[in-house]
């Protein structure tokens, strides 16, 4: 192994030229640490607000990067052997130690999830932070497991990354999904993703739009929007259904939000944080989520593969809002 590698490292809080691919040290392995060899990275918009300077606690230069998948290069865990294949995601990667933008990456064994697979890596790669965060949301919304017309599901932000994780996974559950996008050009793709109904979201409320389909509204709404979205989302959903928001496209907090005022009586509102599934939490459901989309039943929705060399071009693109699905970057 060289003493060193090619890391994107981000030198302190702006725009994306703060990025710069840099030869620097193997990161040196140390107890309850393992050093795992990035092979895929998926991107994702927290790593933009970090960039940005919107995460308090980073302290720069950092490489960023909350999840990655590879393999073990040198263990400190007698579980996780080197050449073990495995993933990690969360657990402050990118944020309070050095994370996926890298050949290499050191990280606390209790964050890796060993996972037996034969997709490419490109593939693997989209779907540790997605998947997990999609399926998670949609567990707590109790959207699953009813099986065939087992439920109305309306997706908000549906070409966000785990917005197309959602619509595979709740289209393989038979759930009758309407998903929204900002773009026109878009709707083909929502519809080859599993959505029934395709709405364009021109910023003001949807239950014109959402009437027009389900008279007495979705039984879920799983909001990827956020704070702009989420008291319009209660609207919306029937009465005695549920609203998950799971995602922060237009940022984390509701201002003046009313809870008595705002949440219709009987209505439920929950949250999910993929923080929620990092390490053994998430191990066996990753893996079901990896055999799943070896079998065809998940259909994962990679929009373009950068090279760690193109790390720049990867968070303007990103920034831009021109993905359709998840971005992976390959070292």
């Amino acid at each position: 192994m060289s003493a060193t590698m090619r890391a994107a490292v981000c030198l302190g809080p702006g725009g994306p030229e703060m990025l710069e691919v840099r030869e620097v040290p193997v990161p040196a392995v140390r107890d309850g640490w393992s050093l795992v060899r990035v092979e895929g990275a998926g991107l994702n918009r927290s790593e933009l607000r970090t960039r940005q300077g919107h995460s308090p606690n980073v302290v720069f230069p950092r490489v960023l990067g909350i999840e990655c998948v590879g393999v073990v290069a040198v263990s400190t865990d007698p579980a996780l052997p080197e050449g073990t294949t495995v993933a990690a995601v969360m657990g402050e990667m990118g944020r309070e130690f050095d994370g996926g933008y890298a050949e290499y990456a050191l990280l606390p064994n209790a964050l890796l999830m060993p996972v037996a697979t034969t997709l490419p890596w490109d593939v693997f790669a989209a779907l540790p932070e997605t998947y997990l965060t999609a399926q998670g949301a949609l567990e707590a919304l109790g959207a699953l497991g009813a099986g065939p017309g087992g439920g109305r599901l309306l997706v908000r932000g549906g070409t966000s990354s785990v917005g197309m994780a959602a619509l595979s996974i709740a289209s393989a559950h038979g759930l009758e999904i309407a998903a929204t996008t900002r773009q026109k050009g878009r709707i083909d793709a929502l519809t080859a993703a599993g959505a029934a109904h395709v709405l364009v979201d021109a910023g003001g409320p949807l239950a014109d739009d959402v009437r027009a389909i389900w008279p007495e509204g979705p039984d879920h709404v799983l909001d990827l929007v956020g704070a702009a979205t989420a008291v319009d989302s209660l609207s919306l959903v029937r009465r005695g259904g549920t609203v998950c928001v799971a995602g922060s496209l237009s940022g984390w907090a509701i201002p003046d939000f009313q809870p008595v005022a705002m949440i219709p009586s009987g209505t439920r509102l929950t949250a999910f944080h993929s923080d929620d599934l990092k390490g053994e939490a998430g191990a066996a459901l990753l893996q079901r989520i990896v055999r799943q989309v070896e079998a065809g039943v998940y259909r994962p929705n990679i929009d373009r593969v950068f090279s760690l060399a193109d790390v720049v071009a990867a968070h303007r693109h990103m920034e831009n809002d021109q993905a359709t699905g998840k971005v992976v970057m390959i070292p």
